[in-house]
């Protein structure tokens, strides 16, 4: 397919408009970390789903990489884009709501270098995620930070060619950057296993439904 024909695909995946909106909804629920379980539990939803509204983003333009429709290099200006929105500074909210924003942009950034991965082919398939998990962990607890995401990486993009992350390891996993990375890595496996719908993208697709 030529390449002009290849890009005639919605450029905007995801909007700054998406993410304010998200953020505003974030301000508005007032969210405290020391309610109770099951409010806190309801309040917080608004975090996951933020997090699932960026990653249900790039499943679907990475579905548009897979089958062709998009190159390789625009698959990752559209990536970048999307990272400038959703890791840039954010205002300060109140102490509890800045701590779960500043979270869900760690997960993000554990999925975002997954898609990055996927797309660049960075990765052996038959690699054993869970030797990939515990490597990251190990590169952690010795500092390196970017060994660490980089093994982070290529467990994502073993996960979005259609493997799951082992829930032993991930069950015992040590509190720390790798296990937020790797949270973003399983927001991943969830979205795809919740529905392929993100495949049959609609150009009609409202990108302000956020």
């Amino acid at each position: 397919m030529p390449e002009k024909e290849m890009n005639q695909v919605p450029s905007e995946f995801y909007t700054q408009k998406r993410w304010e909106n998200w953020l505003g909804r974030a301000k508005e629920s007032g969210f405290q970390i020391k309610e109770s379980e099951e409010e806190a539990g309801k309040e917080s939803a608004i975090f996951v789903n933020m997090v699932d509204d960026v990653i249900l983003a790039c499943l679907k333009f990475t579905a548009r990489f897979e089958k062709g429709m998009l190159s390789r290099e625009k698959a990752l200006e559209i990536l970048a884009e999307i990272r400038d929105i959703v890791l840039s500074e954010v205002e300060p909210i109140s102490e509890d709501i800045d701590l779960m924003i500043d979270s869900i942009q760690t997960s993000l950034m554990g999925a975002l270098v997954a898609f990055e991965c996927y797309i660049m082919g960075d990765y052996d398939e038959g690699s054993n995620i869970e030797e990939l998990v515990k490597a990251a962990i190990d590169a952690e607890s010795s500092d390196n930070l970017e060994l660490a995401l980089d093994y982070t990486a290529q467990c994502g993009a073993i996960v979005l060619k259609g493997k799951s992350l082992p829930e032993e390891v991930m069950a015992e996993l040590p509190y720390g950057i790798v296990a937020e990375w790797l949270d973003g890595i399983d927001s991943i496996s969830a979205a795809m296993v919740g529905s392929d719908s993100y495949k049959e993208f609609d150009e009609e697709d409202d990108e302000d439904a956020a």
